[in-house]
């Protein structure tokens, strides 16, 4: 539980008392959920992705954002009633072992009360916000419950994908780069040409391939002494790659020419491709499915509720 969110969490769950003109984000069923509540989740929810309301500036984007968030909140107050539909029981020890985490991680009694007076909520709210949460939770691993994927099923993936599992072929290279425009007269990529060989030249006579590439390479990797770390077939132009796996560990290329100009390339290692291991490719598969299966079980269990219960969505209009 993130305790910068306390107050939010117990604001976003618990029913409050309404004024009659406070407005209506949405009710599920009749039971109402404010605006305020909206407001202090959808804060929150933008937080998660790393965005404030501030940043957001298209309004249509403002409103998809706030739709979904609206969206969240009318499940975990659908997965609630389903709780008490059903009959969830929670296990008391549970809830207060929650709170006193809680209390502990917030760092004693006084801040944790303090926290909630600040909100206008007391412990014992916060006690019921803990209940409802881990009766919403249960609920809906209950509703999730999957077999996980028969053994058939995962034998028959792997088949179909094992040659996307494997490790493909790759170099480990560094490379100095002269650039040179698309359009550059023939002097000028010369010009570049004989730079770049310079260069090779002092390579051989003892300098390093990295420190090279960190004193006269134009690319922005000369920093890192032209390291492009490992790369598989497919990731760099034609030209570039053709030379790359052509190349023995330890060997230095000719001149090589891109679109982005002249290349040196050095390359440090090279993996032959290889296959993942049975075993660890069926498990993976195995683990790959069964979240396949949940995702899907909890789709299909959101969809269900909002079909069979009263959702009326004010904030929308």
């Amino acid at each position: 539980m993130k305790l910068k969110t306390l107050c939010w969490l117990v604001a976003c769950w618990l029913p409050v008392t309404m004024a009659n003109n406070e407005p209506v984000a949405a009710r599920v069923n009749g039971e109402a959920i404010s605006g305020f509540r909206l407001e202090r989740y959808f804060a929150e929810y933008l937080e998660d992705q790393g965005r404030a309301v501030a940043s957001i500036r298209n309004p249509k984007a403002y409103k998809q954002l706030r739709q979904a968030a609206l969206d969240a909140l009318i499940d975990k107050e659908l997965l609630w009633q389903e709780s008490l539909k059903r009959g969830v029981k929670i296990d008391e020890q549970a809830v207060r072992q929650q709170v006193e985490q809680t209390r502990s991680a917030i760092g004693g009694t006084d801040k944790f009360l303090q926290r909630l007076q600040d909100a206008g909520f007391d412990e014992a709210s916060f006690t019921e916000y803990t209940r409802r949460e881990l009766a919403a939770q249960q609920m809906f691993a209950e509703l999730t419950k999957t077999d996980g994927p028969n053994e058939q099923q995962v034998r028959a993936f792997y088949e179909e994908h094992r040659a996307e599992m494997g490790t493909p072929e790759q170099v480990q290279a560094r490379h100095i780069l002269i650039k040179v425009a698309a359009d550059a007269d023939a002097a000028t990529v010369e010009a570049a040409r004989l730079r770049l060989m310079e260069l090779r030249a002092a390579i051989a006579e003892g300098q390093t391939f990295a420190s090279v590439a960190k004193s006269g390479s134009q690319d922005v990797t000369a920093s890192q002494g032209g390291d492009l770390g490992y790369f598989a077939r497919g990731q760099m132009v034609p030209a570039f790659e053709t030379a790359a796996f052509a190349l023995k560990p330890g060997q230095v290329s000719e001149a090589v020419r891109s679109p982005f100009g002249w290349h040196l390339i050095f390359v440090e290692n090279h993996k032959e491709a290889a296959d993942v291991p049975e075993e660890q490719g069926l498990e993976s598969v195995r683990a790959y499915l069964a979240r396949q299966q949940q995702s899907e079980a909890r789709r299909q269990v959101l969809a269900q509720l909002r079909a069979q219960n009263r959702i009326e969505r004010i904030d929308d209009e």
